[in-house]
């Protein structure tokens, strides 16, 4: 993400799953805490705009209590509207995001709050630095992915010419297409995949989520028909405890998303556990979000 000169609102002018030692999960836990806060609490200060961005995205600085990071402020005001989300709702998804891939135990999405800003209420992220030389996608030559890959499919490079398109086999990405079967993920491009040099990978732009209906379009169909791991089946029994009725996270989501969206959450992670499977395209949307970076 570069940041550019501030702007108004109107655009005139975002790890891996958290390690099975038990150190690394409380040292993540206390870490998702100290950001929420400070997010939360903070002073916000706009220091640019994100010019590619198709929504109003403002890089800011947070301070609160001698603590300070950069972050990413995402006005409601800025929210352009879309004929298949209600309007004024992308910053509330974006927090959904984050509360139910904690609620799975991972820490794939950064801090996420709903809070007021200075161009109103908005989704606050702490901004991350990706690794640019980390790579995640390629286009290769012939009908196969090499050792380490997994098939997308095929893209025109030139007039008349292909290449496929592959992701990284990777563990981290593997499950972030499990959280994004999950949050029903309309839009999971490459760019929005930060890996940073300790090793971690974070998802980010989480807008067009939780829809009722199938939606899910993204980069990482490599694992569709396969088995889901051990980790994603397990995490995704934690959801589902935490998705009943009475569970913590059901409340944090009832206040975010529709109960129609809700249960339709409840059906796909029981869908999920069902099949024990990696889901598949469904056929009725583009299964690949364009352009796909």
């Amino acid at each position: 993400m570069t940041p550019a000169e501030p702007s108004g609102p109107d655009g005139s002018a975002d790890a891996g799953p958290a390690g099975s030692d038990a150190a690394d999960a409380v040292a993540s836990d206390a870490a998702n805490d100290a950001g929420h806060e400070l997010l939360a609490l903070g002073e916000l200060t706009v220091r640019g705009r994100v010019r590619e961005a198709s929504n109003a995205v403002l890089h800011c600085a947070v301070e609160f209590d001698g603590q300070r990071a950069a972050c990413v402020y995402k006005p409601v005001a800025g929210e352009r509207p879309l004929w298949d989300f209600p309007d004024g709702t992308l910053a509330q998804r974006e927090v959904a995001a984050y509360e139910l891939c904690r609620a799975m135990g991972w820490d794939l999405v950064p801090p996420t709050v709903l809070r007021d800003g200075p161009y109103g209420e908005g989704m606050c992220q702490l901004w991350i630095e990706a690794d640019p030389g980390t790579e995640l996608l390629a286009l290769v030559d012939g009908e196969k992915p090499g050792a380490g890959w997994k098939a997308i499919g095929f893209a025109e490079v030139g007039e008349g010419e292909t290449a496929l398109l592959v992701h990284a086999d990777d563990a981290r990405l593997r499950s972030v297409a499990v959280l994004d079967a999950v949050i029903n993920n309309a839009d999971r491009k490459g760019g929005h995949l930060l890996p940073t040099t300790d090793g971690r990978l974070y998802a980010i732009d989480h807008g067009v989520t939780f829809n009722a209906e199938d939606k899910l379009r993204t980069l990482l169909w490599g694992w569709a028909g396969e088995p889901l791991t051990e980790e994603a089946l397990d995490a995704l029994g934690r959801l589902s405890a935490e998705l009943a009725e009475d569970g913590g996270t059901a409340a944090r989501l009832a206040e975010l998303i529709t109960a129609v969206e809700l249960d339709a959450v409840r059906a796909r992670v029981a869908g999920l556990l069902r099949t024990g499977l990696h889901p598949e395209p469904g056929g009725r949307w583009p299964a690949i979000p364009w352009p796909p970076v």
